[in-house]
């Protein structure tokens, strides 16, 4: 038996020097990857009663990052919800291939779609919110069936539940990355509504010359300040691939029409940034690093890997300023319901 779930304390609002939340909230979070969601909803307040991740190298950098996370190295279909019976918040970035364009959009029929062991998770587990993410063409007509049916068992389950397409550029990420978001809160008697709302766009966000101006100057290279006008746009939504997928580039063919408006070649990443040798006029590729920028990881995160594993790891992920957005206005949400049923002190 895992570690029993701690209830929500009244700490929940504080924050700590950087701004974070205080780490009073609890969250399950299954197909955690690289720790991009990891990452956003401890940034909101959550601290991991479980992380839960099939692939051994994206377990690796979790353990990296964060020691003391419950890293559950495992299929999904293993974990038992009754052994987090209590918790705050079930998340998850759900595979996204029954879905995607690349995978032919099998939806139900692809064995790799997790929403039903997602649902049996919270079936089993009755948290009190849901945070569900995966690609935009689950918010696409094709799937409105699919998505109307996974509302419907939520429902049925006794949550609120509502879903929105949000892009990251919006949330200070400079690449547009559309995602679709589901949260379900469990209804409580007598409410008239869902206490959750939807984080509100932050509009600040720098280029791709602005965000990896240091990086791509950091050996020396002269072309710099060209590059770095040219760059200046966000960036077109970054791909992490799968093991189908042969080496690691920044997708198909349109989008490497894109990323070379923006002075970048796609056609592969690159193990370093160019150095003072490489010609001014030289049209670079990313690194792992830059790319990990534009997910908006902080430098600080290391993946663990070669270069393949960690930049799959990166172009998978859920840009952490998002998963922080949306988390922060969970926690609100669920503080809302605290300060609501705290019994009010009688005064002397």
């Amino acid at each position: 038996m895992l570690a029993s779930v701690q209830p929500m304390g009244a700490e929940h609002d504080r924050t700590d020097q950087g701004g974070r939340l205080a780490n009073s909230l609890s969250v399950l979070e299954i197909c955690a990857g690289g720790g991009g969601q990891s990452l956003g909803l401890e940034l909101a307040g959550f601290s991991h009663v479980g992380a839960v991740e099939i692939e051994p190298t994206a377990c690796a950098t979790l353990r990296l990052n964060r020691p003391t996370w419950h890293v559950i190295e495992d299929d999904v279909r293993n974990v038992r919800g009754r052994d987090f019976r209590g918790v705050d918040l079930l998340a998850g970035g759900v595979p996204c291939p029954p879905f995607s364009i690349a995978s032919k959009q099998l939806g139900a029929k692809d064995e790799r779609d997790m929403f039903p062991e997602a649902l049996r998770l919270i079936r089993e587990a009755r948290p009190k919110a849901v945070m569900l993410e995966n690609v935009r063409g689950l918010a696409t007509a094709k799937f409105a069936g699919y998505r109307n049916d996974l509302l419907a068992r939520l429902a049925r389950l006794g949550y609120w539940v509502d879903w929105r397409l949000l892009n990251a550029s919006e949330y200070g990420v400079p690449q547009l990355r559309p995602r679709f978001l589901l949260v379900g809160f469990k209804r409580m008697p007598g409410e008239p509504r869902s206490p959750f709302e939807w984080p509100e766009p932050t509009g600040a966000r720098e280029t791709v010359g602005e965000k990896l101006r240091d990086l791509m100057a950091s050996r020396g290279w002269p072309g710099v300040p060209g590059w770095a006008a040219r760059a200046s746009g966000i960036a077109p939504t970054i791909v992490g691939g799968s093991h189908k997928h042969g080496g690691p580039d920044l997708g198909p063919t349109r989008a490497r029409s894109e990323w070379l408006r923006l002075g970048v070649d796609g056609l592969g990443i690159a193990d370093q940034p160019p150095s003072h040798e490489d010609p001014v006029d030289q049209i670079p590729k990313l690194t792992v690093r830059m790319v990990a920028r534009l997910q908006g990881f902080p430098d600080s995160w290391q993946f663990a890997g070669r270069k393949t594993a960690a930049y799959r790891q990166v172009g998978n992920a859920f840009p952490p300023p998002v998963a922080a957005a949306v988390g922060r206005s969970i926690s609100t949400a669920l503080a809302e319901r605290i300060d609501t049923v705290r019994p009010r002190r009688n005064v002397a």
